[in-house]
C-alpha cells in the first residue's frame, strides 16, 4: 500500500497557518504538479489564492475537525487522486484526535506549529492543554509578529517544557527571520560515574532518556520512583517511575523506565525506592519496536515518597 504524506500545519486562529501554506504552494520546489488535497478545518479571515499556484493540481475541501470520518478522509483522497495532503488544522482542537482517524496509509511527515507571539502566551494561561497538545508533537514551531530584539526567552521556555527538540523560528515584522539558537543544559552531569536525578528532574531526566536512549547506554544513573509492576515480567523485571504532569491534571500519568531486577517479585506496588541502575537502549515491547531505554538494577532500597508526589517540567 502506498503511503500518502500528510503535511500538518497547526495554530490558533489567525496564527499565520494560510499565509505560509498559500506561500508554500506558491513555490515550485514544494509544487511540482503533485496532485495535493487541501484540507481546512478552520476557516480565518484569510482565503486560498489558487490562481497563483504553478500548478492547479491543488483541491481544497473544508471540513469539520470534530466530526470528520475515517472514511470520509479516505473517499476525499481516492476522488481526487491525491498524492500528498496539506492540512490547516483547528486549534480549538486536540491534533491527536484527528490523526486517530485518518486513514491507515497516511502518514504524518511534517508537523508545524504557527503562534502570534503577542497573544500565545494568553492562550497558554487559558488553555495550556491545547496549547502544549500542538507543541508536544511538532517539528517546529514559527512565533510570528515580533518585533526585531524583542526578548524571546517567555517563548523558549514555553517550547522546552514541552518539547526539547522542536525547532524554534522567529519571524520578525520587518521580514527578517531568526532560528532559536539557545542551548538548554540539562540540571543533571550525564557525564558523572552515576548520574544522580534529583527528585525534581525526574520528569526531564524521563523524556530526555527515552528520547535519546543511545545517549545513556553504558551510564549507571541513580533516582527516587515509585514501585510498578509489568503484566508480562513480574518475576525479575518492574518499572520504577513517577506520576508526570506536562500541563494540567488531565494529563497526569505515569512515565516508568522498564528494569531488570531480580528481587522484583518482593516489591509492593506504588512503595517509593531509590533505584541505582546501568542503562541500556534496546528494545522493548512497551516502546512498540522503537530502541528505548532498559535497566539493569544494581541496587534498590526502599525511600521516603518525593516532597511533589507528581513530577512536572
Amino acid at each position: 500500500m502506498a503511503q500518502i504524506p500528510v503535511y500538518a500545519f497547526t495554530g490558533f486562529l489567525d496564527s499565520g497557518k494560510t499565509k505560509f501554506i498559500q506561500e508554500t504552494l506558491e513555490d515550485p520546489r514544494f509544487n511540482a504538479g503533485e496532485r495535493t488535497l487541501l484540507l481546512v478545518f478552520e476557516e480565518g479571515e484569510e482565503e486560498y489564492d489558487f490562481s497563483t499556484y504553478p500548478h492547479q493540481n491543488v483541491y481544497l475541501e473544508v471540513l469539520d475537525q470534530q466530526t470528520v470520518t475515517s472514511g470520509e478522509l479516505k473517499a476525499l483522497a481516492k476522488k481526487h487522486k491525491a498524492q500528498r495532503v496539506v492540512a490547516e488544522l483547528n486549534g480549538m482542537q486536540l491534533v491527536g484526535d484527528l490523526y486517530a482517524r485518518f486513514p491507515e496509509d497516511w502518514v504524518v511527515a511534517q508537523e508545524v506549529m504557527f503562534a502570534d507571539a503577542t497573544t500565545i502566551m494568553a492562550y497558554n494561561a487559558n488553555m495550556r492543554n491545547l496549547v502544549m497538545d500542538k507543541l508536544m508533537g511538532g517539528q517546529m514551531v514559527v512565533f510570528n509578529r515580533l518585533e526585531k530584539g524583542e526578548d524571546t526567552t517567555h517563548l523558549h521556555k514555553l517550547v522546552r517544557a514541552a518539547n526539547r527538540r522542536m525547532d524554534i523560528l522567529y519571524d520578525y515584522l520587518d521580514g527578517t527571520t531568526a532560528f532559536d539558537d539557545v542551548e538548554d543544559p540539562l540540571p543533571f552531569d550525564i557525564e558523572a560515574p552515576v548520574v544522580e536525578i534529583a527528585d525534581e528532574d525526574y520528569a526531564l531526566w524521563y523524556r530526555d532518556v527515552t528520547e535519546e536512549p543511545q545517549k545513556y547506554h553504558g551510564k549507571t544513573v541513580r533516582f527516587k520512583a515509585q514501585v510498578a509492576m509489568l503484566r508480562r515480567e513480574k518475576g525479575n523485571m518492574f518499572a520504577p517511575g513517577r506520576f508526570v504532569m506536562t500541563c494540567c491534571v488531565e494529563d497526569i500519568q505515569f512515565c516508568g523506565v522498564p528494569c531488570k531486577y531480580e528481587g522484583a517479585k518482593g516489591l509492593e506496588s506504588r512503595s517509593w525506592v531509590t533505584v541505582e541502575a546501568t542503562v541500556s537502549a534496546e528494545k522493548h515491547y512497551l516502546y512498540q519496536g522503537e530502541l528505548g531505554p532498559v535497566l539493569t538494577a544494581l541496587s534498590v532500597k526502599p525511600a521516603d515518597p518525593a516532597v511533589e508526589e507528581v513530577a512536572t517540567f
